[in-house]
């Protein structure tokens, strides 16, 4: 009897080790499961987060590309200082062209008082022998114009 009790024992034992190799087995099964579930979640995290730095990045790319294309549109410094000679040079060659007209101009008017001067001196002259005399008693008229004799 003696070994069979030994036998019993032996398979007692072997029972006894084995369930707890199952309970460790099932622990480890349901630690796995827990480990797979928070990897899936992990991934998925990951994935959201890559999804949110490509549309940040794809935003800041078309950012970029904005300003190099309004940047492209800025005239240079070159450029810039080109046309405000162009322009002054425009608009003092349109001052010079009014200084020669107003100078022109300022000539014919010296012309036309020159010549009405001596229109008006001739006039005068001409008035000069129809004068009436200071022998005719009555008349004692101012000339209109008086002119000194030379």
């Amino acid at each position: 009897m003696v070994p069979r009790m030994a036998i019993f024992l032996a398979g007692i034992a072997a029972g006894a080790l084995t369930l707890g190799a199952r309970r460790q087995n099932s622990a480890l099964a349901a630690e796995t499961k827990n480990l797979q579930t928070e990897f899936v979640n992990l991934q998925r995290q990951i994935a959201a987060q890559e999804a949110a730095n490509a549309e940040r990045f794809n935003r800041v790319e078309k950012r970029l590309e904005d300003h190099a294309t309004r940047l492209a549109d800025v005239p240079s410094t070159t450029q810039i200082i080109g046309a405000m000679e162009e322009l002054l040079s425009r608009t003092l060659a349109s001052l010079d062209d009014r200084l020669v007209a107003h100078a022109k101009s300022i000539d014919t008017l010296k012309t036309t008082v020159s010549q009405t001067d001596a229109l008006l001196g001739r006039v005068l002259e001409s008035l000069d022998p129809l004068e009436l005399s200071d022998d005719v008693p009555g008349k004692q008229e101012p000339p209109l114009y008086h002119r000194p004799r030379a």
